[in-house]
């Protein structure tokens, strides 16, 4: 057990500080001293100085801080959900190559202004340790985001105003030596202004002008910059609930496409459907225009067709009456033809083969007028590659997501032949062609991600046919046997199990459905453990899903709620739609407000396009 030692004070008006410092024998340590309306927070190598106009460190450590919504980040902490924070070490820098270096130059000073305009806009922790890190500064920087760095960026008590849980939750990290001091800086003039806008705004959404003239006066008082308002504003209305899950969903959706460089018509729509969504709700539209310009937005949507504009490009090439340009179709242009095909069927766009077939016509009508036929013997060339690609992904596809579909020794062999063609072209082309849409497809259930990936390993590493092919019947012969399990198992609970299933019951349980299989000809003896454990696992999912999750998210109209729940719950997708389906009926609802709720979530996105 360690204990704590927290101090409290004030520089002045503005500036408020907490210093915490845990120990195993915290209340033998003499860690701060005053100094001219100031705090000298040190230990053996450390300190952080607070004076009336900034803060100057030495040793180790850092600070980190709550991001605040609407604020610039990195944008590697903006594709993970789970980031919460910001973390700066001291001496620590990004290298154009992407890497991050630390050096023996970690004193600094900073002062309070750039603490609270770089950071958060009112609350910003620096700290340093003891005991657990030793050797060149550098070296302890280096060991510390190796113990703390994770936590750090993750930890959703960075952003409370007790640093007691926090302290606890990082101290577990640290040896029994250790000693480690936290500081939180409080602005208090712009927490002032953060509080009073966030009650009105909760309160009335749209803030009436004599409401609004509080905030204004009290901005004027309190000296609070125009730029620091803004940033609160909107970090505040984020904070709303119905504004953040719009504003979410509106973020997945761009980092999806931000992931793939590109944006298709669906996902536009969609995203513009969500901004009209939010104007009926009184969302301010100034709350996706941070993620439009961090994930490149615009930048996306000017690229939407330019793989048509490519396509017509390349072709050109074989229409030009110039005979002694000589202009071919390399290996290099057959290669974007297939990214492009490929986006054309993922986005459901025509114009590809609308362009092939006016090309082959034009060719047919020049070699027919005396041109060189080498034309036809190039285009022919590209048209097989493309068939190579639309029968390896159409085959891949129905294995991925047809349940039971029939896996054929000649389909499977004809596939290899041809994923073959298209590794000559490149590598590592078929990985990206074949298989890495699918393996970001929500839509694609448990059993059909174990075929993409079986399929894609054996393929890559050259496995002979019939290996290939006794690898996917496993997996169908345990996909017939999950699903047959969990009807007989659904069944049997819903008759007689009707409570909770003790271990009594389970064994019971297992047994008849045992009994039932071996009457199929399913198994030899007893249920597999492992497989009878999941199927009951994702049962009590499912139950938990449809009595209290799915009542409340109907209600609540809550699409966020739903999709947390399908994103970490481990059920298909397919089979919850079925589950909303039945539960709709069986409580006489109105179908539409399943499409209501689905709304956000069915927009498919290039990698949730199936080619079935």
């Amino acid at each position: 057990m360690h204990q704590e030692l927290r101090l409290h004070g004030h520089i002045d008006d503005s500036i408020e500080y907490f210093v915490t410092v845990a120990a195993r024998d915290a209340g033998r340590c003499h860690f701060y001293e005053t100094q001219d309306a100031g705090l000298r927070i040190f230990a053996p190598g450390n300190e952080i100085v607070l004076d009336r106009t900034g803060l100057t460190h030495w040793g180790n450590g850092g600070s980190f801080c709550e991001y605040m919504y609407g604020v610039e980040q990195p944008v590697a902490d903006l594709l993970k959900k789970e980031v919460e924070n910001r973390l700066v070490l001291f001496g620590a820098a990004i290298q154009p190559d992407g890497e991050l270096r630390f050096s023996n130059e970690t004193s600094g000073r900073i002062p309070y202004d750039q603490i609270f305009t770089e950071g958060h806009a009112f609350s910003n922790c620096f700290f340093f340790l003891t005991g657990s890190v030793y050797g060149a500064l550098k070296t302890q920087q280096e060991d510390i985001l190796g113990l703390l760095g994770r936590s750090l960026k993750r930890s959703p008590r960075v952003g409370d105003s007790d640093d007691a849980r926090l302290v606890d939750d990082l101290f577990s990290f640290l040896g029994h030596r250790s000693h480690f001091y936290l500081v939180r800086l409080i602005n208090k003039k712009h927490k002032a202004y953060a509080d009073l806008f966030r009650t009105l705004y909760f309160k009335y959404r749209s803030i009436p002008d004599s409401e609004y003239a509080h905030i204004k006066n009290l901005a004027q008082r309190l000296d609070v910059e125009e730029s620091q308002q803004e940033r609160i504003r909107i970090a505040e209305m984020y904070a709303h609930r119905d504004n953040r899950a719009i504003v979410d969903e509106y973020r997945n959706i761009l980092v999806d496409c931000y992931h793939r460089g590109s944006i298709t018509p669906q996902e536009n729509a969609r995203l513009n459907r969500l901004k009209t969504l939010a104007l009926r709700n009184k969302i301010p539209l100034a709350l996706f225009e941070p993620l439009d310009r961090s994930l490149g937005y615009e930048k996306m949507v000017e690229r939407q067709r330019d793989y048509i504009a490519e396509t017509r490009e390349i072709f050109s090439g074989l229409l030009q009456e110039q005979q002694h340009l000589n202009i071919r179709i390399t290996r290099e242009d057959i290669i974007h033809l297939l990214h492009n095909k490929r986006r054309a069927m993922l986005n459901r766009d025509h114009a590809f083969d609308q362009i092939l077939l006016e090309v082959s016509r034009q060719c047919d009508e020049k070699v027919y007028a005396g041109a060189d036929v080498g034309i036809i013997e190039q285009l022919t060339s590209v048209i097989n590659y493309l068939e190579h690609y639309e029968y390896c992904v159409t085959q891949i596809n129905n294995i991925a997501f047809m349940p039971g579909v029939r896996i054929e020794e000649p389909v499977i062999r004809e596939m290899q032949r041809r994923y073959r063609i298209l590794a000559r072209l490149d590598q590592e082309l078929p990985q990206t062609l074949l298989f890495a849409d699918l393996l970001h497809n929500r839509f694609v259930g448990m059993f059909g991600r174990q075929k993409v990936e079986c399929l894609r390993d054996d393929l890559d590493a050259g496995k002979p046919v019939r290996t290939l092919c006794d690898h996917l019947h496993q997996i169908s012969q345990r996909e017939q046997l999950y699903d047959e399990i969990l009807c007989q198992a659904k069944q049997r609970i819903h008759k007689t199990y009707t409570r909770h299933l003790h271990r009594h019951a389970y064994t019971s349980l297992k047994a008849e459905v045992s009994a039932v299989l071996r009457d199929k000809g399913l198994i030899e003896d007893t249920l597999p453990e492992q497989l009878f454990r999941d199927v009951m696992l994702n049962i009590e999912k499912e139950n938990f899903y449809l009595k209290e999750l799915l009542p409340r998210v109907l209600a609540e109209n809550n699409f966020a709620l739903r999709e947390d729940f399908l994103d970490n719950s481990g059920l298909d997708r397919f089979y919850v739609e079925e589950l909303e389906n039945d539960y709709v009926k069986r409580h006489d609802l109105d179908a539409e407000v399943l499409e209501t709720l689905r709304c956000p979530a069915e927009v498919m996105t290039e990698a949730d396009t199936p080619f079935v």
